[in-house]
């Protein structure tokens, strides 16, 4: 049985930041497995978010074990951001270089 994923407190923030700034963003929170919270897009370019709560203990924003495994298994951009603004800021810069590298 599998129970309801738990997000951080500045996940629902999050998310509606990045639509509010011209993001597509699908809510993948409950597809457990290590799988990040988000997944936007926008001009081409996609990326996964794990939320975490930048207010909160180092120990406490830490991936849990399985959030790891899926980051170095995965071949595409996948970030960790600890608040709205540095999702945005992350996926500006990740998007930057994926368009200055020609992929």
């Amino acid at each position: 049985m599998r129970y309801a994923a738990r997000t951080d407190g500045n996940h629902e923030a999050t998310r509606d930041y990045l639509r509010r700034a011209g993001w597509s963003v699908h809510d993948t929170s409950a597809v457990g497995g290590g799988f990040p919270d988000l997944v936007v897009a926008r001009d081409g370019f996609t990326a996964l978010v794990e939320v975490k709560n930048g207010a909160k203990s180092p120990s406490r924003i830490k991936l849990t074990p399985d959030q790891e495994t899926f980051a170095k298994g995965w071949k595409g951009v996948c970030i960790k951001a600890l608040s709205p603004e540095d999702a945005e800021k992350q996926l500006r810069l990740a998007a930057l270089y994926q368009s200055e590298d020609g992929l």
